[in-house]
């Protein structure tokens, strides 16, 4: 089973964008073409990581942010390099890109 998130196309490089789905809620980043999801909850506290709708990434645009506590993950793999749940993980959430779509994975 698959529960539609979005449009490829409603993405915008670089930037992070937030979903309510089954799962709870999911950030997804298009980055270089690939589309990456995680679920919204800081490593740290389980607290979702923006203050203010779809605001995830650092000023720069190259990491998703913790507004909390200002860490800092990588988008490619999840992995918190600055901050207090350093060498920590956003948890994955399982997608595919079809027909343009992007569907979350319900297992």
């Amino acid at each position: 089973m698959s529960f539609r998130l979005c449009a490829l196309n409603e993405l915008e490089e670089n930037r992070g964008r937030g979903f309510r789905s089954p799962v709870g809620e999911v950030i997804v980043v298009l980055r270089d073409g690939q589309v990456y999801a995680w679920q919204n909850a800081c490593p740290h506290l389980g607290i979702n990581l923006e203050f203010n709708p779809d605001e995830f990434m650092d000023c720069e645009n190259h990491y998703l942010l913790c507004s909390n506590h200002g860490a800092l993950f990588q988008v490619e793999d999840g992995r918190c390099v600055v901050g207090p749940c350093q060498g920590e993980s956003l948890l994955p959430v399982a997608i595919r890109v079809e027909s343009g779509e992007i569907l979350l994975i319900e297992s």
